[in-house]
């Protein structure tokens, strides 16, 4: 599935959404809150109906959904929740604070969805989950969610970096391409790196400062797995 068939997924899901939570939805409006024309809202809507939505087309006014029609709330298995649950401990020890934010809002979202019984037992399994103490918990970035958005929607970021060998510090613009977790337990951000014109790996801890340019890039053509064999060739044979 290439970037443009993942849009247009996440776009008509969004349209779904917005059905759901307004009695009625013009194509013009919707066509302007995604940026896109109003003959390929007609085709997401239409696409909407092959796959068994009931959607009215109100005359002069715009779409409604049918009365009494509700997507019901995604469900999970308690072998589902328990699982998340135990990976909510281990983000609460990675080294980027954002991202623990984001894991425990996610995983209380999931916990609205259990019956009692199940949250009983997934609160229970919480409390019985422990990390070795010899690795404190210690967050050393809070930019990880930051660059995720940036790099799935194509924007240019400008950080601050702190390079490993330099007492100084340097400014660059650079285009997020993919995430990397490192060996000493870091995570890192490969991306192309406007400055030295190439492909560049920075350790989120020493990311200073980031921001978030409307400025968009073009997709890297260059696939995460190119890169990784071309960083291992490099250094088998530097």
């Amino acid at each position: 599935m290439n970037s443009t068939d993942t849009t247009r997924i996440a776009r008509i899901t969004a349209i779904l959404i917005q059905l759901q939570t307004k009695r009625i939805v013009t194509s013009t409006f919707l066509s302007e809150k995604f940026g896109v024309s109003v003959r390929t809202i007609y085709r997401d809507v239409k696409t909407l109906e092959l796959a068994g939505v009931p959607i009215v087309v109100i005359d002069g006014k715009g779409y409604s959904l049918t009365e009494g029609f509700k997507i019901p709330p995604v469900m999970f298995s308690e072998a589902e929740a328990n699982a998340l649950v135990t990976m909510e401990q281990l983000a609460l020890n990675n080294r980027d604070s954002s991202l623990a934010e984001s894991y425990v809002s996610a995983v209380n979202k999931v916990k609205a969805v259990l019956s009692y019984s199940a949250k009983d037992r997934t609160d229970l399994l919480s409390n019985r989950i422990a990390l070795s103490p010899v690795k404190p918990k210690t967050h050393s970035s809070n930019s990880l969610t930051v660059i995720q958005h940036a790099l799935t929607n194509f924007n240019v970021l400008k950080i601050s970096y702190q390079s490993e060998n330099s007492s100084g510090q340097t400014e660059r613009k650079i285009e997020p391409f993919a995430m990397y977790y490192t060996l000493d337990e870091c995570w890192a951000v490969i991306a192309f790196c406007r400055l030295r014109k190439d492909y560049r790996m920075f350790r989120l801890d020493r990311i200073l400062t980031i921001e978030p340019l409307a400025e968009a890039f073009e997709p890297h053509k260059i696939t995460l797995q190119q890169y990784l064999a071309k960083k291992r060739k490099n250094f088998q044979h530097p």
